[in-house]
């Protein structure tokens, strides 16, 4: 069967994800404490961008999820350089938001949106790096399992996927910074992975509903059997068409 290339269920699914991903990276600079774990902000939205990726990959196949995942990374993309730019363009006099002047609330949007090189590369290279292993580990293991055990499939993706994420933005974000122990980011990799394996686990419900609507709904049901899983193929001509060499069961 050949699937649709640009269905409304895809088109939402792909807003909502994209929605997901900046936001997480906006309110990511605030702190809180969730049980006793001081985690930042995002962790109450971003697990949701790993959950929407599972469910695009169980329904869509591989090649989708990674077009998506693309689409997420550069919309990200924008938003950081608007943000950036918005910071560096010198702000009214009469622009104070409360504080004494304008220079003070020229710093409190500083503090708040701008965004540090080094944290800026960790997360991008961090979002790449999960959201990939994530994709690629469910479709395989679709595959392995001959569709069976979504649970299975949807919580072992996260815990590679999230691991990966976790490791690499922590250890850059944080790795030779005065007052953070090895120790200490260890602790903070563990709190934050373990976390949003959680959140997976709970959302396990959702997501099984989320993939029966789909697929009833879009009349498919993908199998990686002859995908290329190359993160950069999507950038190669011809990729575009690879989604109807999927093994597809609707």
């Amino acid at each position: 069967m050949e699937h649709r290339n640009n269905s409304t269920w895809f088109t939402l699914i792909t807003g909502l994800f994209v929605g997901t991903l900046i936001v997480s990276n906006i309110i990511a600079v605030k702190l809180v404490n969730i049980f006793g774990l001081i985690l930042p902000a995002a962790v109450v939205l971003f697990p949701l961008a790993y959950i929407i990726g599972d469910v695009m990959t169980e329904v869509y196949g591989y090649a989708r999820a990674r077009r998506v995942i693309w689409i997420g990374f550069f919309a990200n993309l924008v938003a950081v350089g608007a943000i950036l730019l918005a910071g560096a363009i010198p702000a009214v006099p009469f622009w104070t938001l409360g504080y004494s002047d304008a220079g003070q609330a020229q710093t409190a949007y500083q503090r708040i949106l701008g965004f540090a090189p080094r944290l800026l590369a960790a997360s991008f290279v961090a979002y790449l790096a999960g959201e990939f292993l994530n994709s690629f580990v469910l479709a395989k293991m679709k595959i392995a399992t001959k569709g069976r055990f979504l649970w299975m499939r949807t919580i072992g993706s996260t815990l590679i996927g999230q691991a990966a994420d976790t490791v690499i933005f922590i250890t850059a974000a944080f790795a030779f910074t005065e007052g953070m122990s090895f120790g200490m980011i260890a602790v903070t990799i563990v709190s934050q992975w373990g976390f949003k394996v959680a959140y997976e686990i709970l959302a396990t419900p959702l997501t099984y509903q989320a993939v029966r609507f789909l697929k009833k709904k879009e009349g498919m049901d993908v199998y990686d059997r002859k995908t290329n899983f190359n993160p950069l193929a999507f950038f190669k001509r011809g990729s575009a068409s690879e989604e109807k060499n999927h093994g597809v069961r609707g």
